[in-house]
């Protein structure tokens, strides 16, 4: 079980987790509660290269569609085949089960300068979050 302190994060409100040699990728619990409810996710398929900062993918919810940024450069090993029929999933477990993108990172020095969970509320706290 992913603990939000063992994860990184990027002020675009997304996490990353390192699992071995695999980073596995996510939006963060207030991101999906600016979204609303989320009905629709579009992560494009796996085998695909990713550079940081690539627009990656898009969340549609009842109130907006968001683009996904790629937080890490790297090859695309797996696109969460649940969110498909759930995107819900997001929602409610947005940490856990509701993962998007498993990736192997080619650059993974991008991990070293992500945020930390302190860092990242003490962002939310300055942003006004």
């Amino acid at each position: 079980m992913r603990r939000p302190e063992d994860c990184k994060y990027t002020k675009d409100h997304e996490w990353v987790y390192l699992d071995g040699d695999v980073a596995i990728i996510g939006i963060t619990d207030f991101a999906q509660q600016e979204l609303g409810d989320i009905v629709y996710v579009n992560m494009g398929e796996a085998g695909r290269q990713i550079a940081e900062r690539d627009e990656i993918g898009e969340i549609e919810s009842v109130k907006a569609v968001a683009e996904v940024y790629a937080p890490i450069s790297g090859e695309v090993l797996e696109v969460n085949p649940g969110l498909a029929d759930h995107p819900e999933t997001l929602n409610s477990d947005p940490l856990g089960e509701g993962w998007l993108l498993k990736v192997k990172p080619s650059n993974p020095a991008q991990l070293a300068k992500m945020l930390s969970l302190a860092d990242y509320l003490q962002f939310l706290k300055d942003e006004g979050h």
